[in-house]
């Protein structure tokens, strides 16, 4: 097992701990890395994009011109595809496009990620994760001293002073357990857990129970 150290909001070492190694010494699997990247955002996609069809399409109900003699292709609606303002052909339409993802992949891919920010010296052990008046220049100052301006915080559970602080960070998510996820915590440049969420972390990866 891999020891790290904990560390107070002014990045002094308050002790140490033992990090589980099924979870954060794992090989580090680009491939699951990847699948588990485009499930999470094809999950996120709206698929709500639609154009209309020639049924769909307002007007065009009358000739736009003669049929014969203007020396033009015969044309039987404005509403054609082929004029401005007129129908899509194949265009897109309402559609769902997450996939299934299976439980063991997802835990590959969480353990890939944590053990990718081990390895990368990017996982963060902080004491614990309290703000006494919510304020965010506050934390944006302790996030400072410790080199994460751009980071997952996590904690086993949601203090609501510190998530009131950490709303107004472009830069910061903040959340639970519960909230861990692959694309997260390979898009921003560190993640601080807490001590106290480690246990979390170990039984979501499916280890610990």
């Amino acid at each position: 097992m891999a020891t790290v150290d904990v560390v107070d909001w002014k990045n002094k070492k308050v002790g140490s701990v033992e990090l589980d190694a099924a979870v954060f010494e794992a090989p580090v699997r680009d491939d699951i890395l990847h699948q588990m990247v485009r499930w999470q955002r094809a999950c996120a996609r709206q698929g709500t994009h639609k154009t209309k069809t020639r049924g769909e399409v307002r007007g065009g109900g009358a000739k736009p011109f003669k049929q014969k003699g203007t020396g033009n292709a015969r044309q039987g609606s404005s509403r054609s595809p082929l004029n401005e303002a007129g129908a899509v052909i194949f265009g897109p339409t309402p559609r769902d496009y997450s996939f299934k993802m299976t439980k063991k992949v997802k835990k590959l891919g969480l353990k890939s990620a944590l053990s990718y920010l081990v390895k990368e010296q990017k996982l963060i052990v902080v004491d614990e994760m309290t703000s006494a008046d919510g304020k965010t220049k506050e934390l944006a100052g302790r996030l400072k001293s410790l080199g994460a301006e751009k980071a997952v915080l996590m904690d086993a559970k949601l203090d609501q002073s510190f998530e009131r602080a950490s709303q107004n960070l472009k830069k910061i998510r903040y959340y639970s357990i519960d909230g861990l996820n692959v694309y997260d915590l390979l898009k921003y440049d560190k993640a601080v857990v807490t001590k106290e969420s480690l246990d979390g972390i170990v039984k979501r990866c499916g280890e610990g129970q």
